[in-house]
């Protein structure tokens, strides 16, 4: 009998049938998930009208706050022509042309000039792995065909993405995966095998790590360099200010192509319009979704220089893109994310992110009064609380602890969600975040701190 509007319980039907991302599903069943019905700003409510402050927006994504209604109306205009078509068969459609232009007058400084869309963050990550090979056969160096990227990296969950992921977390339950990734360490203070605390000499000691790889693997057969400009579900690892500079000096020594990840850095999130940006750097290839448009429909783009772009423009060199997804260019969601970038340039949101974020840095330094507390970092609302059993042996403090799912919970239940990954408390709030949100959040840190203490 099918269902109907009437018949259909969504708190009955909720973890039945439906397998949820990154848990394992007898957890879904033991303890159902939070049913969310609707939001409003930096607010979200579930079904029975409990209002919680969005402190992740929602999965790093929701940048300008949810419910929109330049974007809603953006959507609904569109949806009023045409919902979709194929951008296959040489057709296109006028919002994913808008969108083309406005990428590549927003990232200019980076040379950015032309645009592959899908379908979200990890499709981006494949299309930039695919096209790095593709470039080099074009350009008569086929054998430049393994990548390189960071320990505690994340790329998504395509089998390209999890190749290169440096978190055996996302890896082992698929492995085998694509031959020729290596990682290299990441430039994590708090963390490191050298136990550097000096952060000039800790990028030091990783461009120098990234040049003996490449010489060793033989730079002939590298294709690329990829990672985010600030590792993102590995804890939020901000890098030293020379790191980039001189990872880039590397690379361009080697001809190695440099693709920034800018998944969750891009439009803002760090203080700057993409990650790489924020240390003068400039990518070959940057793979971008979430902020793009904010969640509002799934949308990923993949942005190539003028490097990579004329490789494709070469007189009688067959340069077929055998490449693409069934929604690359879908209209609603280039509608979508051009009233998005709309609002993120009108509100200067990048500059948002910098003022609100410092604040925000500097009111969680209060959460060092909790033994649980190893290290506090971040840039822009881009942050990370690492939890530790012993601040002296950095001993992590990880699930299936009971004191992670007091915090939670303690969080929940004064009225805002918050997200641990592994032993580090992520927030990373929309970009419309205000000092007085920073104020709350914090207040409901506190209780929920207080509250797990018994935990412990």
């Amino acid at each position: 009998m099918p269902l109907s509007a009437k018949t259909f319980d969504v708190r009955t039907g909720n973890a039945q049938h439906m397998f949820h991302p990154m848990i394992d599903p007898k957890v879904v069943r033991q303890v159902p998930p939070l049913i969310i019905e609707r939001g409003d700003g930096v607010h979200v409510f579930d079904i029975d009208g409990k209002r919680y402050l969005d402190t992740v927006a929602s999965l790093w994504n929701v940048n300008v706050g949810h419910n929109r209604p330049e974007i809603t109306e953006a959507i609904t205009a569109q949806l009023g022509k045409i919902a979709y078509y194929s951008t296959f068969q040489n057709t296109s459609n006028p919002p994913a042309i808008e969108l083309s232009q406005r990428l590549a007058a927003m990232f200019a400084p980076e040379k950015m000039t032309k645009v592959l869309f899908s379908s979200g963050g990890s499709d981006a990550v494949e299309t930039a792995l695919k096209i790095a090979r593709q470039y080099w056969k074009l350009e008569g160096q086929s054998e430049r065909v393994k990548f390189i990227s960071l320990k505690q990296g994340y790329h998504g969950v395509h089998f390209g993405g999890a190749s290169i992921n440096g978190n055996p977390a996302f890896r082992t339950a698929y492995e085998p995966l694509m031959p020729g990734c290596f990682q290299i360490e990441s430039p994590d203070l708090y963390r490191n095998p050298w136990g550097e605390t000096d952060p000039e000499r800790l990028a030091a000691r990783c461009a120098d790590e990234l040049e003996r790889t490449i010489q060793y693997q033989g730079a002939h057969t590298i294709a690329a360099f990829i990672a985010e400009p600030v590792q993102g579900a590995g804890g939020v690892i901000v890098p030293p200010a020379t790191y980039w500079p001189l990872m880039r000096k590397v690379l361009d020594k080697h001809g190695v192509l440099l693709i920034s990840d800018e998944i969750v850095t891009g439009f803002g999130r760090i203080g700057a319009m993409c990650g790489a940006r924020a240390w003068g750097v400039a990518p070959d290839i940057m793979a971008m979704a979430k902020g793009i448009n904010s969640g509002y429909v799934p949308l990923g783009a993949t942005l190539f220089n003028e490097r990579v772009a004329q490789a494709f423009d070469k007189p009688d060199v067959p340069a077929a893109l055998m490449h693409g997804y069934t929604y690359s260019g879908h209209a609603l969601a280039c509608a979508a994310a051009n009233a998005n970038l709309a609002i993120v340039e009108a509100e200067d949101l990048p500059a948002r992110a910098l003022d609100v974020g410092g604040y925000l840095l500097d009111r969680l330094e209060e959460l060092r009064r909790y033994a649980q507390v190893g290290d506090v970092r971040g840039k822009g609302l881009m942050v990370a609380v690492e939890l530790v059993r012993d601040r002296t042996t950095k001993a992590p403090l990880t699930p299936p602890h009971a004191f992670i799912g007091a915090l939670v919970k303690g969080a929940r239940e004064e009225g805002a969600i918050i997200r641990v990954q592994g032993n580090r408390l992520i927030l990373s709030p929309p970009l419309v975040f205000s000092h007085a949100d920073v104020d709350e959040t914090l207040r409901i840190l506190h209780a929920a701190f207080s509250a797990a203490q018994s935990f412990d």
